[in-house]
């Protein structure tokens, strides 16, 4: 038999009002169509960073520290390190469509992007997001 729980409110059990939900790396979400299901701990961006272009972080998830390595070259340390150093980072430029941003290196405790137009690096803000396993 099928169970369904159906809230308003979910509170803690001191009744505080305050919410702590732990969803285990098992739990499975349901696609938009009902047929397709992933992961949900998966399918998390595990990082995220808005910055100026002198490294300052304006807007930031699980980010510690943020370095300018000099001209378009930025490196972003995790508050909570990956697993390994496969994860996926991805980026863009807010301040000009013509700016090209890449992953330069990534590990388990930060990675580095660096941007560029007409393959000269350029200072501008970024956005990147990092997808993987944290440690």
């Amino acid at each position: 038999m099928t169970s369904q729980l159906n809230v308003d409110t979910i509170v803690d059990k001191a009744g505080s009002g305050g919410t702590n939900i732990k969803v285990a790396n098992t739990s499975v979400t349901v696609g938009e169509g009902g047929s397709a299901t992933m992961t949900t701990v998966q399918g998390l961006t595990k990082a995220f960073i808005i910055a100026e272009s002198n490294a300052e972080d304006i807007g930031s998830f699980n980010i510690a520290s943020t370095t300018d390595n000099g001209t378009g070259n930025y490196t972003y340390t995790y508050t909570n390190n990956m697993s390994d150093n496969k994860a996926v980072v991805n980026g863009n430029c807010s301040q000009n469509n013509n700016a090209v941003v890449y992953n330069n290196s990534r590990n388990t405790t930060d990675y580095t992007v660096k941007l560029e137009e007409a393959s000269s690096a350029v200072d501008r803000r970024v956005s990147s997001t990092s997808h993987g396993d944290l440690a």
